[in-house]
């Protein structure tokens, strides 16, 4: 890592800390939201605790910004979103939208042969995945499923939930999160024509 990405890392417990202290939450309060223990939180805000994926992502969702806030990326002033992908939990994740607050959509790659052992987690919010391309395992809660190309799924973050690959292939899928646990509405019936 070169000494630059260190100086931004470096800012990451700062910048939390504000973000906390604007929102006016405690730490107790953020774990209960983010799922990260306050202990976890308290040496992120100090320094203490490398900043991950992993616990950026909550934190972001937790405080309505984008990911870039968090770190600090400089703004380019160019409008276009260039969706950067991030690499977490063994898959390539690609944002799909910007907005601070309110459904976040993300792009799934699961490479092939990537091994991951289940470790389910939980988190406040709700989400739903369509499976692209691929067979997806979903352990969520005591189901275990295996969803192949076409088949949808949504479910409340707070049960214990895991995805990979089913059969060691690669699997490619959307995700749709909410952090307020709005459910998704899918209207697929067709409208009469009026002269019909």
């Amino acid at each position: 890592m070169t000494a630059n990405n260190d100086d931004v890392l470096r800012e990451v417990g700062p910048r939390l800390r504000q973000l906390r202290k604007k929102a006016g939450t405690t730490l107790t309060a953020l774990s209960e939201t983010t799922g990260i223990s306050v202990s976890t939180l308290s040496r992120l805000e100090s320094g203490q605790r490398k900043a991950t994926l992993e616990l950026l992502l909550p934190l972001a969702r937790a405080y309505r910004v984008p990911l870039d806030e968090l770190v600090g990326a400089p703004p380019t002033g160019d409008p276009r979103v260039y969706a950067r992908p991030i690499s977490a939990f063994g898959q390539t994740i690609v944002p799909l939208s910007r907005q601070p607050g309110g459904p976040q959509a993300f792009k799934h790659l699961i490479p092939a042969g990537a091994r991951q052992e289940p470790e389910p987690k939980t988190h406040e919010g709700y989400e739903w995945l369509y499976i692209l391309s691929g067979r997806l395992r979903l352990i969520l809660g005591e189901h275990d499923l295996v969803l192949p190309p076409g088949e949808a799924a949504e479910f409340d973050t707070r049960v214990p939930h895991w995805f990979g690959s089913a059969d060691g292939q690669a699997v490619e899928f959307l995700t749709i999160f909410d952090r307020q646990g709005a459910r998704i509405h899918v209207r697929a019936k067709s409208r009469k024509h009026p002269h019909e």
